[in-house]
């Protein structure tokens, strides 16, 4: 099989100018290297293709491919993961992972949010925050959590992050939203245990692949899972595979729900 490849080079951005923080969810060549040998490995034939100007910029001149294996983050608005799928759907190129009201639906937590509580999901309460007034009129209970609404990779997430008084939200919203230029997610905050759950699939054929937990070590960021403690991950963070249990199929429930 013919297949192409897109995927955001962080390399490439900070040659641009780009900010350390700014191409924080971006890929190394390393793991770009990787991708491209297991497809290889695979039989199939790899194009590297990179952004979605690069693409946009091949489709127009009449390049085609039997699949495209895209990683692409984007880089600007709540549609930027959205842009390379929306891309080949317009060309009728299948292509791997999300299509692009799912990519723009994740991408804003709020929205996200909203639409896993209509369907019965749990997820803390929760408020969009806009300017600084806002934050000093959430009626939510301390203590709480706020994040950029839409960025990934844990960015602007730090120890700041959680907050325990109405001024340290007050400081904290309006710090990201001076560096983010986006609404703030505020949340209840829940303390405990963290799992992510690998999914493949769509619908009634969707399946947990597997739950790993998440433990914070000592040194790391207490209490969230910040940008320094996914980017530093190797002294400061462990992954376990949770093995079979009622824990287990809760949580992968929740996640296929």
């Amino acid at each position: 099989m013919r297949i192409g490849f897109t995927y955001d080079l962080k390399d490439d951005y900070l040659a641009l100018g780009f900010a350390e923080h700014e191409v924080a969810e971006f890929d190394s060549l390393q793991t770009i290297d990787a991708i491209a040998a297991a497809l290889t490995e695979l039989g199939h034939e790899v194009e590297r293709i990179g952004h979605v100007r690069a693409l946009a910029a091949r489709l127009v001149a009449g390049w085609r491919c039997d699949l495209v294996f895209n990683v692409a983050e984007g880089v600007a608005g709540f549609g930027r993961e959205s842009q390379v799928p929306a891309l080949l759907e317009a060309y009728g190129i299948p292509y791997t992972f999300s299509d692009p009201l799912v990519c723009a639906l994740t991408l804003h937590k709020g929205m996200a949010k909203h639409v896993a509580r209509g369907c019965g999901v749990p997820t803390p309460a929760f408020e969009l925050v806009t300017s600084p007034a806002e934050a000093a009129k959430v009626s939510l209970r301390l203590p709480l959590f706020a994040k950029p609404v839409a960025e990934g990779s844990s960015k602007g997430i730090t120890e700041k992050s959680l907050v325990a008084s109405r001024l340290e939200l007050v400081e904290v919203c309006t710090e990201l939203l001076e560096r983010y230029r986006q609404p703030v997610l505020v949340e209840e905050y829940l303390s405990g245990r963290e799992f992510t759950v690998g999914i493949l699939g769509t619908g009634e054929s969707a399946r947990a692949l597997g739950t790993l937990e998440v433990v914070l070590l000592e040194g790391a960021d207490a209490g969230v899972y910040s940008y320094r403690n996914k980017t530093q991950w190797e002294n400061i963070v462990e992954y376990g595979l949770l093995e079979p249990s009622a824990l287990r199929d809760d949580v992968e429930q929740v996640a296929l729900a």
